[in-house]
């Protein structure tokens, strides 16, 4: 039987901060409330200079709600703006049914989506960081955890019993993160000393990101039309048509106000993105909201301190929008669908395109007894010709590579 969908209120307060991106913030809660399978029965929206204090929107304002929820049978009301533990406990007091907010109904996402044990461990120390404070006071809407949106992952370990147990848990659990945290450092580590050339995927959710890789490796990645959609991180082999070997990783999607519980517990899979050498920052060219969420991507990715590592944009969706209408604000980009099979050679000669000017130009002349070496050069570099001469009884080479290759001559042995 299909398991039935919460009733849910949602609320959100338009203030001086916030005005400029409020009715796209109100949709993508709508959107994440779906997401986390609830029904949005009923939307409340008030304007004020700035939020209250005790109750967020105010005495008169909750007593509205109070009636909207009897009016809906409404099991469940969620905030827009994150709630501090008193005045989650105010409004739960008041409505008499379950209350969260926009970072509760994140980590509820991801405590859905998470797949591998990292990612499972991540989403549960996000969790209990977050509910520790909101204990307090609230022991008729804990004591029904472990059912509903904003309960999933740790409520069924009945944490609000014991707060000293939650502490204990928080510390086992960060222990085996690093241990987690350690194994994958030794496989970047790897990748690093092999010299693979890392290019990662990074976008607002639901942008494509999951789909593009599977059009260039054959991957197979879980690819939704969903918020969240891919949590765990994955890495994938990829060959250009030249015979350039790089790796792929398809990370996390992004969004705005991105909790900072996820990010702190998140650390060791945005790792994954920060080593990367260039980033594919995948954007949805059909959203009404491209911009608001471009520059989200942005902002995070200064947050994270991977401002320096080369960008290319990939406007993805392309054939939901009107190419005349359409002005990319972005730059250098290439615009494609992933669900367009030939647009996989716009993307590979876009990314070509890019690594040609990040990497530096070679030309080199092997004798015939170091042809061994053109399998290597293949795939460690970017080969755009290769011949053979004739008269001198060599190999010609042209191409690039990146600075690091050890097919790049340095100033010093230039001069020498």
């Amino acid at each position: 039987m299909e398991e039935k969908r919460e009733k849910v209120i949602i609320v959100g307060v338009e203030t001086a901060d916030n005005y400029r991106y409020f009715s796209e913030s109100m949709e993508e809660l709508k959107n994440l409330t779906e997401t986390a399978q609830g029904e949005v029965v009923f939307e409340i929206v008030q304007k004020r200079p700035n939020v209250d204090r005790q109750t967020v929107i105010g005495k008169g304002k909750v007593e509205e709600l109070v009636r909207f929820v009897d009016a809906y049978e409404a099991d469940l009301v969620i905030f827009n703006q994150e709630l501090t533990p008193r005045q989650s406990q105010l409004i739960s007091d008041a409505v008499q049914v379950k209350v969260i907010d926009r970072v509760q109904l994140i980590l509820d996402i991801f405590a859905m989506r998470a797949q591998s044990k990292a990612g499972k461990l991540q989403v549960e120390l996000a969790q209990l960081n977050y509910l520790l404070p909101r204990l307090v006071g609230q022991g008729a809407a804990l004591s029904r955890l472990g059912g509903g949106i904003g309960t999933r992952g740790p409520g069924e370990t009945k944490l609000e019993t014991d707060r000293r147990h939650i502490r204990n848990k928080i510390t086992n659990i960060k222990r085996e993160l690093k241990e987690v945290t350690a194994s994958r450092e030794r496989n970047r580590q790897q990748r690093k000393a092999s010299q693979i050339f890392q290019i990662g995927l990074v976008g607002y959710t639901n942008a494509g990101k999951s789909t593009l890789l599977n059009m260039l490796t054959n991957a197979e990645a879980y690819s939704q039309d969903q918020l969240f959609a891919t949590l765990d991180p994955l890495t994938k082999q990829w060959q250009l048509a030249e015979g350039f070997q790089v790796t792929l990783t398809d990370t996390v999607g992004f969004i705005q106000d991105l909790p900072t519980q996820l990010v702190e517990a998140f650390q060791s899979t945005l790792e994954e993105s920060r080593n990367m050498d260039l980033l594919l920052h995948v954007v949805d060219a059909s959203s009404p909201d491209r911009d608001l969420q471009e520059q989200t991507v942005l902002e995070l990715l200064g947050d994270l301190e991977m401002k320096k590592i080369p960008v290319l944009t990939v406007y993805n969706k392309m054939d939901k929008v009107t190419p005349e209408a359409f002005a990319p604000t972005l730059f250098p980009n290439v615009q494609v669908s992933a669900k367009c099979p030939e647009d996989r050679t716009e993307l590979e000669g876009a990314i070509r395109r890019q690594l040609m000017e990040m990497f530096e130009p070679y030309d080199l002349e092997l004798a015939p007894s170091e042809g061994y070496l053109l399998n290597k050069l293949t795939t460690d570099t970017l080969v755009i010709s290769q011949d053979f001469c004739d008269e001198t009884e060599q190999y010609l080479v042209k191409g690039f590579a990146p600075e690091t290759s050890r097919w790049v001559k340095t100033e010093e042995e230039e001069e020498w």
